[in-house]
This record gives C-alpha cells, sequence and structure tokens, in this order.
C-alpha cells in the first residue's frame, strides 16, 4: 500500500478517524450553539475520558462547527504550572477578533477591557520589562478586569465580551484542553464565571476537555458546579464505530479490510481511537495489497506497540520518579485478578509471586491502594506522596475514595511487557 496515500498517518483527511462514532456529541452541540444564539438557557459543556479517546480532536471539532456558525472562538490548554489570566486573556483576544470583522469603537473599548485583564498578570509597579505585552492595539481600559482578584476579573471579562457578541448577534466560545489541569483558585473563578454568564444570558459558552476526575475538581470549587456544565463521558468506540474509523477513510483511497481484520484490529485496539489510527498507519503501510488482511495486522502488530512503547507509554512512564515508577507497576500487577477477585499480581508471604493463567484473569479498571500497598510491603501513609505526585502529574486518577486507575488505556499491560 502507498505510504504517501496513508489515511491513519497524524493529520491525514478532513475526517479523522477519532472523530467516528462522535455523531451524537457533534449534534448536541448544534442544538447547544443555537439555543445559545436565540437566548436560550444553557449550560458550558465539559468532556471527559482517559487519554487517547479523542477527547482534543472532538474539542477541536466543536470548536469549528461554532465558527462555522459565525460565533468568535478562543482555545488553550490548561497547564500546571501557568495561571489561567495569561491563556484565557489570548483566547478571548482572538474570539474578541473573530466577531469584529470591522474596527468600531465597541470593539476597541472591549480589546481595551481584555488588555486591561491581560495586563495584571503583573503588578501596577513592575517595571516596563517585565510587563507582558498582549499585543493588543486598543488602550487599555482601566478600572474593569483589572482588580488584581481573578474570580472578578474573569466575571468582568466574560459579561463584557458577552455583550459584545450579544449586540452583534453572535455568540463567544472559550475552548479548554487538559482543564483539569488549571490551578483550584483558576477552577473556582472559571465557575464563577460561568455562574454569571448563565445568570445574565450572555451568549458564551465555555467548552473544557480532561480526564475523568474533571467533574470532580469542578465540584470540589463550587458546589453548584453540576448545574452549571453538561458533562459527556468520551468513552472507547464500539465495534461498529471502529470498523469504520478503519473502513472508511480506507475506502477513500479505494483500498478496504476484510472482516477478520477488522476484527483482529479491535482485539489488539480495544477501540480506543489513538490505538485504531496508530495500528491502522501500521497496517497500511505494510500490507503489500488490498484487502487489508488479518495476517496483515498481526504483521503490523509489533511496530506499532514499537512506536507507542516510545511515544505514547516512554514518554509518560519517564516523567514518573522511581518511587512513582515502583507504584505505578504495583498497580500493573494487582490490576491482574482471578475469578474469585483476588489479585494474582500479590506476592506470597514466601515473597514468590503467585503463578496464574492468563487465560482465567481479567484486568481491573481500578484498584485499590491498599492492595498497591501490600503489593509493595509497605504502609499506605507512606506511599500516599508517589501517589498524590502521580495524581498531579495526570498518569492516575482517583475513581472513588481509595481507589486509583490509570489514565492512559493499555498502561498496565505495556508495564507488564516491558520490565
Amino acid at each position: 500500500m502507498d505510504p504517501i496515500r496513508n489515511p491513519y498517518a497524524p493529520g491525514a483527511g478532513q475526517r479523522p478517524p477519532e472523530l467516528a462514532g462522535r455523531d451524537e456529541q457533534l449534534t448536541q452541540f448544534d442544538i447547544v450553539l443555537q439555543r445559545v444564539a436565540k437566548g436560550r438557557p444553557e449550560r458550558s459543556l465539559i468532556l471527559t475520558g482517559l487519554r487517547g479517546v479523542g477527547k482534543t480532536v472532538l474539542l477541536n471539532a466543536l470548536r469549528g462547527q461554532a465558527v462555522r456558525a459565525g460565533w468568535g472562538t478562543g482555545k488553550f490548554e490548561a497547564r500546571p504550572d501557568q495561571a489561567l489570566r495569561r491563556p484565557i486573556a489570548a483566547a478571548a483576544h482572538v474570539a474578541v477578533r473573530e466577531l469584529g470583522h470591522t474596527q468600531s469603537d465597541q470593539v476597541d473599548h472591549v480589546l481595551g477591557v481584555v488588555k486591561s485583564f491581560a495586563q495584571r498578570e503583573t503588578t501596577p509597579t513592575a517595571k516596563l520589562r517585565d510587563r507582558w505585552n498582549p499585543g493588543i492595539d486598543a488602550p487599555a481600559v482601566p478600572g474593569r478586569a483589572d482588580s488584581g482578584d481573578i474570580e472578578i476579573d474573569l466575571v468582568e471579562l466574560l459579561t463584557d465580551i458577552g455583550g459584545l457578541a450579544a449586540d452583534l448577534g453572535r455568540g463567544i466560545g472559550i475552548f479548554i484542553d487538559e482543564m483539569q489541569d488549571l490551578r483550584p483558585e483558576d477552577v473556582s473563578a472559571l465557575c464563577a464565571a460561568c455562574h454569571e454568564i448563565s445568570q445574565s444570558s450572555l451568549p458564551v459558552i465555555v467548552v473544557g476537555a480532561g480526564l475523568p476526575h474533571l467533574p470532580a475538581v469542578l465540584s470540589a470549587s463550587k458546589s453548584y458546579s453540576e448545574r452549571l456544565f453538561r458533562y459527556a463521558r468520551i468513552d472507547r468506540l464500539d465495534r461498529a464505530a471502529a470498523d469504520a474509523a478503519l473502513s472508511v477513510p480506507a475506502g477513500e483511497e479505494d483500498a478496504a479490510f476484510e472482516p477478520d481484520a477488522l476484527a483482529e484490529m479491535y482485539a489488539v485496539t480495544g477501540g480506543y481511537p489513538y490505538f485504531i489510527q496508530a495500528y491502522g498507519k501500521e497496517a497500511w503501510d505494510l500490507a503489500p495489497a488490498s484487502p487489508i488482511t488479518a495476517d496483515d495486522i498481526r504483521v503490523a502488530v509489533p511496530r506499532a506497540e514499537s512506536e507507542l512503547a516510545v511515544g505514547f507509554f516512554g514518554s509518560r512512564y519517564e516523567r514518573a520518579t522511581p518511587a512513582e515508577r515502583d507504584y505505578l507497576r504495583a498497580m500493573a500487577a494487582v490490576a491482574l485478578v482471578d475469578a474469585d477477585g483476588d489479585p494474582v499480581g500479590a506476592p506470597k508471604d514466601s515473597g514468590e509471586a503467585e503463578a496464574y493463567d492468563p487465560a482465567t484473569t481479567t484486568e481491573l479498571d481500578a484498584v485499590l491502594t491498599s492492595d498497591v500497598a501490600k503489593w509493595l510491603g509497605k504502609q499506605p501513609q507512606s506511599l500516599s506522596p508517589a501517589r498524590d505526585a502521580l495524581l498531579k502529574k495526570g498518569l492516575v486518577y482517583s475513581t472513588e475514595r481509595g481507589r486509583v486507575a490509570f489514565t492512559v488505556p493499555h498502561f498496565g499491560r505495556y508495564l507488564r511487557d516491558h520490565p
């Protein structure tokens, strides 16, 4: 097969494979855009899911829908080491510019508010060389969105850009990726701002994407957050959608997969969009001709797994300290359980690992922190620093009190296969 025509290469095609099976979310968001544009009350949207399920691709697709609807949009990716003020100011700047194709006093005024908000990143007494210049031509508007209190300022910022959008008969969308990485005070400010614009019926929505524990992060910040957002869990694809993610792009290149090849692909990928694209790329490059067969998939698997071991799994594993890696490997070990639900990876009293039959074991989605401690031979309290660090790094998340899970699909398998 011609590698130049590979429809699974990153960025290939007009409809990436990760969007297969997401028609419900796309349709629902179109309704949200129409309701907000008509001044009807509507909640902002939060997408949650594991890494590799296509949250970012879907977030970009939703932003594309807003742009096509004539909205002003801005997007940024949250980072644990960065405060909210600068990235959301940049996103708001882009959104206002998209709204105001022609200069006017009203547009200039709102851009001035954005500039005031942005420049409050530094203190008023800071030296000129230390102040951030947001690149906005309009003069700053003193006394608006520049109090230094992020909650007050963000409410005023979104209120003003929402008022401009309402006057122009359009809307504003702020899209935030990796939203769970926002600092607690910034999460609180964002919730307060969303509450205010909802109460004022302004045409502004926030669309965030993050890991499965993002709803808990929001609810811990503001008790009323569950009323502010509509939550959509983005999961792996079912068999029909996974088949479409492979067959549709292949069909556009006059190629096809045999039914057994599609079944084999679903077995190795588990229906996760990132893996479908990664394995599909290697299968396309290695298959001699169309249709692609199950044997072609089996030949491609080692090459795809080698690529994933470096770029997808390995890069995340390298971020962990030795103590954190021990914790991750213990999670992978105790996740395997027998028919009675007992961890088969837990050591016996003799110190030897218990033998098990892979055909009769199941891998748990989440494990008990007490089982991890037992496997490591330590007290649970002594492992809290490692666990908390892994939570902050986004490598694990807490599904409920006393249980943790990997944020990366198949990570446990990777750790067991790579001692």
